[in-house]
């Protein structure tokens, strides 16, 4: 069984999701094969990521690939992509309708064995706070952005989580547009071709 298949068949957090608002049964999205040399490194999948079985397919995943400057097809390449969030399966809501946090034994269970999976990463995208606390380490998301420049040095770009929620954010930041954007667009196309 490949490790794609080991995780798609995971249940560890099943007890967990029937508790959730959602009341949601586990549906890993593993998207990565051993070839890739771009790794995004998300939070979770969201509801439409749960019933899609295919991650980003929502609005959050059009404004990354505005930002990325790829193609849908080219996105969604595994062989030179891999997509790999904190935890494979949607969270879930809790009663007021929140999104819950990426269950932490989820990236515990996983997360070492698909890094080591991947050999060919040149460049790795943390995007959101729980990708950047494992690949880049302690701090608030809106300073590790901010400090992009250093980043990108070592081969990682610290990305706020492209929701509608951050919209404010990007507005009052319009450097992220104008500086970082065209960097990570290069950067981006060079590890790919």
């Amino acid at each position: 069984m490949s490790l794609s298949d080991e995780i798609r068949s995971c249940r560890l957090c099943a007890q967990r999701f029937a508790r959730t608002a959602t009341r949601h049964a586990p549906r890993p999205v593993p998207w990565f094969r051993p070839g890739a040399r771009l790794l995004i490194a998300g939070q979770a999948p969201g509801a439409r990521v749960q019933a899609s079985g295919r991650p980003f397919t929502d609005a959050s995943g059009a404004r990354l690939r505005h930002w990325l400057g790829l193609s849908e097809a080219e996105f969604y390449d595994q062989n030179r992509i891999a997509i790999v969030p904190m935890a494979f399966c949607f969270p879930g809501y809790d009663a007021k309708g929140a999104d819950l946090a990426p269950p932490a034994i989820c990236a515990a269970t996983w997360r070492l064995r698909v890094m080591a999976a991947l050999p060919e990463l040149r460049l790795t995208l943390a995007v959101g706070g729980a990708a950047m606390r494992w690949h880049i380490g302690p701090g608030k998301v809106a300073d590790l952005v901010a400090d992009w420049r250093a980043r990108a040095e070592s081969g990682s770009f610290p990305l706020p989580h492209p929701s509608w929620r951050n919209t404010g954010w990007l507005k009052r930041n319009p450097w992220f547009e104008a500086e970082l954007l065209p960097q990570l667009r290069a950067r981006v196309r060079a590890v790919l071709e």
